[in-house]
């Protein structure tokens, strides 16, 4: 990976029109999120239908459940077409190893796991009894994810430079809530544009609305990418 990656998040339950935007935002574009809301729609379909136009696929799906029940679940996914699975890091050292060691013999699927979601803050945190800050609790749930055998895990930008200092550059770092500068920061908290993630050290970048819902969204990717690139030299 030469530099950081562009991962358009498909919000939508209406496959028709997400597959119309895949194809209008053509070749700038080759990551796509399938999340909660169109696998539950739409189901495999959805994520067989951007593998045949030659897209990767980070299906989204946030496994947590008990080993055996998630480790079945991610070789699943990784049957279907995924290029990326993720995990809820929460769910346990036991949990993300019995996951890792369902896909061992798949090494072209990554495997990752959420740390804190970005759009809880401190509060909201301690209001489920995790009494520290969103970037402590993060970091020690990436170590766990790093010493459970994944790949990387999904964090918040403002958590990049911690993690990438307690875990290594080998490690994956998969950023949400990027929002260019001066775009609606929808219900998200903890946010960066993708010039800054890059700086920290983000290897994914997720973005949704700023370039499913641009009138030209190959333009709107082509912009992020160019930016991407520009600040990755």
């Amino acid at each position: 990976m030469s530099h950081p990656q562009l991962i358009v998040a498909l919000d939508t339950d209406d496959l028709d029109a997400a597959l119309t935007l895949v194809d209008r935002a053509g070749p700038e574009v080759g990551w796509y999120k399938v999340g909660k809301q169109l696998f539950t729609r739409q189901g495999p379909p959805a994520v067989r239908e951007l593998a045949a136009r030659g897209k990767k696929v980070f299906l989204d799906l946030k496994f947590h459940d008990i080993p055996n029940t998630v480790a079945q679940a991610v070789s699943a996914a990784a049957d279907l077409g995924a290029t990326m699975v993720n995990v809820h890091a929460g769910g346990g050292s036991a949990m993300m190893r019995a996951a890792a060691e369902a896909i061992a013999d798949r090494p072209e699927v990554l495997l990752i796991a959420v740390t804190v979601l970005t759009s809880l803050d401190e509060a909201a945190l301690h209001e489920v009894g995790v009494a520290t800050s969103p970037a402590v609790q993060a970091r020690r749930l990436a170590l766990l994810a790093r010493d459970a055998g994944l790949h990387g895990v999904v964090c918040s930008a403002h958590e990049l430079a911690d993690i990438g200092a307690a875990c290594g550059p080998e490690f994956l770092t998969v950023v949400p809530g990027i929002r260019p500068a001066g775009s609606a920061l929808g219900d998200q908290k903890r946010v960066m544009t993708p010039a800054d993630a890059v700086r920290a050290g983000a290897a994914y970048l997720v973005v949704g609305r700023p370039i499913t819902a641009a009138t030209d969204p190959a333009a709107a990717a082509r912009a992020l990418a160019n930016e991407i690139a520009e600040v990755s030299k």
